[in-house]
């Protein structure tokens, strides 16, 4: 077993394909050059921050939750939804466990926690982050529409039909109908 210092560097290591891991679906919807899981998961983690302020949850928490959703792409890549039917979903707590199982024990244990409870969505910081995936999605969707890329509806609505917080239905309905450059006007 590697010592800890070694552990922690090569998970930091593992974590960096996140930069360049690709997000599939958008291949799908024509898009040359999608956006990486880490740009994803960073923006996620951000509106997750938002959320949880606007519905009395800890901004803290959701971002930290919504920073890991994602990290165990680094063993099984960005699978789309088509390939459901051919594939058995993966259990992200499984696969988190095995990134893990080298790390000192309050490194593997927050790590752990943190997908977990992202995992089971009992909390409302971990809705929060959810909703905050399916609303960068959305936005992402919205931002590829704005430079023409047509075959994106479907992103759209299937982000808007996982939502379960008020603010983010209302954030959704808003980004559905605004200019990505819509920041630079106000």
């Amino acid at each position: 077993m590697p010592d800890e210092p070694t552990a922690l560097a090569a998970f930091g290591y593992e974590l960096g394909l996140l930069k360049r891991i690709r997000r599939m679906g958008w291949w799908h919807a024509g898009v040359r050059d999608p956006e990486s899981i880490a740009e994803h998961s960073m923006r996620a983690a951000q509106i997750a921050a938002l959320l949880a302020a606007e519905e009395g949850a800890n901004p803290e928490r959701a971002a930290f939750l919504a920073l890991w959703h994602d990290t165990q792409e680094t063993r099984i890549g960005d699978i789309p939804h088509t390939a459901a039917k051919y594939l058995s979903k993966p259990e992200p707590r499984e696969i988190t466990a095995d990134q893990t199982a080298a790390l000192p024990d309050a490194s593997r244990a927050m790590v752990r926690t943190a997908v977990d409870e992202y995992e089971t969505r009992e909390t409302l910081e971990a809705r929060c982050a959810k909703d905050a995936d399916k609303l960068e999605m959305l936005l992402q969707a919205v931002e590829y529409r704005d430079i023409g890329v047509q075959r994106v509806a479907g992103w759209i609505d299937s982000a808007r039909k996982g939502l379960t917080t008020e603010t983010g239905r209302r954030i959704a309905e808003a980004a559905a109908a605004l200019s990505p450059l819509a920041w630079r006007d106000r």
